[in-house]
């Protein structure tokens, strides 16, 4: 039975007298779908950001609808690069507003699909008047605290920079090499030695002042991460990040690895067991049973990618353990075996890992064998 075809016993299905609007955001417009459930939906386009023309599309939907203007608003859109500054002004507006995840929206399993912002509009507006009759459709996302989204800014920009200084090297390697690699002329006369003089000159001048531009890059690239690494380390020297001075205490565990866990995954989400931890984190099975045919096809990826970074730090701790690395095996069972039985095992680590991990935190439950660095000194 498909999810349209479903019925909900025990649950008032009937849609109220109230506003239902969706957004479809982009960069330079904002697609609204407004309607009451009972007649056509009404469309509006507004400029990205306009927050008083999003007013003028509300009350003019309630006026086309014919409600009263104490009526319920209820609003929904789609995470993505607006973050939550559009949420939080909705309901200062008294609007009943959710975030939903992309990926958890039902769409069509053909091939090949229509995919316009009308049609989005029209496919959000209709999966939010089922959820508000009580139809579970899609997942909502946790509204982070203004000051939480705030202290997730300096490890997001650190892992950017990152990744711009292990790419930057490789540009300035590519460029030595064409400096290095000019084509000889195929003349053997002297003009041909004077025109490859000249292509020489010209390909040395522009791959020099491109070395020069990556290397003045790089060197920002270096002195911005230092900058952060420093604020860090300044904020758990002053006591600030309690959470994080704990977990770190972990020998295995640094502080920029505790920080990223603590920031997207056990600082600001409440978890009432380990199933919805290791969901949060996509270290669940993904089982695939159709008939006789039962196949698992591995681990999820639920959940936003931020908190699949934090599962990768803990699959990191997870891999000395298996003997991944050339630290102390621990776990000799997982020697000697395939490759995938290998990850297999690093996977199910690390979720028991995760769970100490939060039980540490939220209880302060030494994990069973850790060894804490004060202790060790």
């Amino acid at each position: 039975m498909s999810t349209t075809q479903t019925v909900l016993q025990g649950k008032d299905t009937t849609i109220r007298a109230d506003l239902y609007m969706s957004f479809e955001l982009s960069d330079k417009k904002w697609q609204l779908t407004l309607s009451d459930g009972r007649r056509s939906p009404g469309r509006y386009s507004v400029e990205a950001g306009d927050t008083a023309a999003v007013a003028q599309c509300i009350d003019k939907a309630r006026k086309h609808c014919m409600l009263k203007p104490q009526a319920k608003v209820h609003s929904c859109y789609e995470a993505g690069r607006d973050g939550w500054w559009l949420h939080r002004w909705l309901v200062e507006q008294g609007i009943d507003n959710i975030v939903v995840d992309s990926a958890s929206i039902e769409v069509n399993r053909h091939a090949r699909r229509a995919k316009t912002d009308r049609l989005d509009g029209d496919k959000l507006l209709a999966m939010l008047l089922r959820h508000c009759a009580g139809e579970r459709v899609w997942s909502v996302l946790h509204e982070p605290s203004a000051e939480d989204e705030e202290t997730r800014r300096v490890h997001r920009e650190l892992a950017r920079l990152s990744k711009e200084r292990t790419g930057t090297p490789t540009a300035l390697a590519r460029c030595w090499c064409r400096t290095t690699c000019v084509p000889a002329s195929s003349s053997a006369g002297a003009t041909g030695r004077a025109g490859g003089a000249a292509m020489a000159s010209r390909c040395h001048r522009h791959c020099a002042t491109e070395i020069e531009r990556e290397s003045a890059r790089l060197e920002l690239v270096k002195q911005q991460v230092k900058t952060l690494e420093t604020a860090q380390r300044r904020e758990l020297a002053d006591g600030k990040q309690p959470l994080v001075a704990q977990l770190a205490q972990l020998r295995a565990i640094g502080p920029r690895g505790a920080w990223v866990l603590v920031k997207e995954l056990f600082g600001w989400r409440r978890f009432a067991n380990r199933r919805e931890l290791a969901g949060c984190l996509g270290l669940a099975p993904t089982p695939y049973a159709s008939g006789d045919s039962e196949i698992e096809q591995g681990i999820s990826k639920a959940g936003n990618k931020r908190a699949r970074l934090a599962g990768r730090v803990v699959v990191g701790l997870a891999a000395p353990a298996t003997g991944q690395r050339p630290e102390p095996v621990v776990q000799p069972t997982l020697c000697g075996r395939g490759k995938r039985m290998r990850r297999v095992g690093i996977v199910a680590l690390a979720r028991r890992l995760a769970i100490a991990l939060w039980r540490y935190l939220d209880h302060g439950e030494i994990p069973s064998g850790a060894v804490l660095k004060l202790a060790a000194a």
